[in-house]
């Protein structure tokens, strides 16, 4: 097939067919992922669980599903957050301030970073706890409008949200992998189980 019918197609073609990628050149650019399909995709491949809820009320049922698969109806939450304590009042946890008789962590985040599928958190979230002193189930309530491209701009919108004072501790989760295989990517870092309730509010 000559180059011009590639390109343009001929009239036995099919109109509106699509070039298929292996006819695209080795020098165009990629096709670049809508930012929202960049971050669950690298999410996942971290070995996050998501849940994509439309209303507040899928968040909640969701979330009923997360306590129902993992027994943890009885179980206590860790729940800094008084804000999404309230948001959740009415969901069926049981909140707690007491780490060492919760069982999972409730909480929300400051931005889902689509480049590398992580979390970036702040001391609005955790206040001056590390990482490794928190549950190792988390369960974290984001919407899609905290999604951003990279750290950077996640950095330069918690600057600009918070000119008075800027929170402290700011770091990623980016291991979610439940199993207990190490590699040496993710030496250093601490593993949580994590499940993304995301709700869309764009």
């Amino acid at each position: 097939m000559s180059l011009f019918r590639k390109l343009f197609g001929s009239k036995s073609d099919k109109s509106g067919e699509e070039l298929k990628s292996d006819d695209r050149g080795k020098y165009m650019p990629e096709i670049k992922l809508p930012i929202d399909e960049r971050f669950t995709i690298n999410f996942k491949a971290n070995g996050g669980k998501f849940l994509y809820c439309e209303n507040i009320d899928e968040v909640f049922e969701n979330l009923n599903y997360i306590l129902q698969e993992n027994d943890w109806q009885a179980e206590k939450a860790f729940l800094l957050d008084s804000d999404l304590e309230a948001k959740f009042k009415n969901s069926g946890i049981l909140p707690s301030k007491k780490l060492n008789q919760s069982t999972y962590f409730l909480t929300t985040c400051e931005n889902l970073i689509a480049n590398d599928g992580s979390l970036l958190i702040s001391s609005k979230q955790i206040f001056e706890k590390k990482l490794p002193e928190l549950p190792f189930n988390f369960v974290v309530f984001a919407t899609t409008s905290q999604i951003v491209e990279n750290i950077g701009e996640g950095l330069r919108g918690i600057k600009s949200k918070n000119k008075q004072q800027i929170p402290t501790n700011i770091t990623t989760i980016k291991h979610f992998k439940s199993s207990d295989e190490k590699d040496f990517l993710s030496y250093g870092s601490s593993a949580k189980n994590l499940y993304l309730l995301l709700l869309e509010d764009l």
